[in-house]
């Protein structure tokens, strides 16, 4: 199993194809496997790198404060031990935070930027969803009820009543989560102290901002924040679906990002 070194931290990661690189970061919730559907066809024109945080899935599980540029940090020491010099960038909630900070740390190191229902900060809603999210987890100290409990935040209502079994399929994948209840309390507190709001006028690469117009995690007044304040940016909106619209509009999700890279690869 690959892994890599990232100061104290062994980070897992996998990769797949050539050609120019795209490093892929995952939210809160869950590890690499979130862009397995997505990987084989990037892998087709990219280098693709997917890796699980720091905290999650195969890397180094500790509880201990944690922000969202120490995983910056990971991300780029990851990307300095497999050999990327430049990538295209994607983040996924939590994941596109990590990818604001790496950008500003090593601006020659990001090709392009794209969030996908991501925050630069989270508003009240969202505040207060992420919270309730956590304090179930640290109640009942069950991943099985924290699924049960967020599952409804994830996908818009529409989509939850006709997909049961697409529900049930989450539900098993986070009620089965195996890392250290801690180690998501200590991210889910990184994600509510994030915010790069007011240094988003520094990021001078493209942009792509995606969002899930029902989304109540990363709202619309959270993406109307990045929009706003990221010159070079293009954004779109999946406006029937939530905080996960690669599921709920995954054809339109994948002709995006493939017009995107197609259009902004060297």
């Amino acid at each position: 199993m690959p892994t890599a070194q990232a100061g104290n931290y062994e980070i897992f990661y996998e990769e797949a194809g050539s050609g120019f690189p795209l490093v892929l970061i995952h939210g809160l919730a869950g590890d690499h496997k979130a862009w397995a559907l997505q990987m084989p066809e990037w892998a087709k024109n990219h280098r693709v790198l997917a890796f699980d945080n720091r905290g999650a899935g195969q890397s180094t599980q500790v509880d201990e404060p944690i922000t969202t540029e120490d995983m910056a940090k990971d991300t780029l020491a990851l990307m300095d031990a497999v050999g990327i010099e430049k990538a295209h960038v994607m983040g996924r909630s939590m994941g596109g935070a990590i990818a604001q900070h790496m950008t500003l740390l090593a601006p020659e190191r990001v090709h392009t930027l794209m969030m996908c229902a991501s925050f630069a900060r989270i508003d009240s809603v969202g505040t207060r969803v992420l919270t309730n999210m956590r304090e179930v987890l640290e109640w009942r100290g069950d991943w099985g009820d924290h699924a049960r409990h967020s599952v409804s935040y994830f996908v818009s209502p529409a989509f939850y009543n006709e997909n049961p079994e697409t529900i049930e399929q989450i539900l098993g994948l986070i009620g089965g989560e195996t890392r250290l209840p801690a180690c998501y309390v200590q991210q889910n507190h990184a994600c509510l102290a994030h915010d790069t709001l007011d240094r988003l006028g520094e990021i001078s690469c493209p942009t792509l901002i995606m969002a899930g117009g029902k989304d109540p995690i990363c709202s619309m007044t959270a993406t109307a924040w990045m929009s706003d304040a990221i010159a070079d940016s293009k954004t779109v909106v999946f406006e029937g679906s939530s905080h996960f619209f690669l599921m709920e509009e995954g054809p339109k999700f994948m002709a995006t990002v493939g017009e995107w890279l197609g259009e902004r690869t060297p």
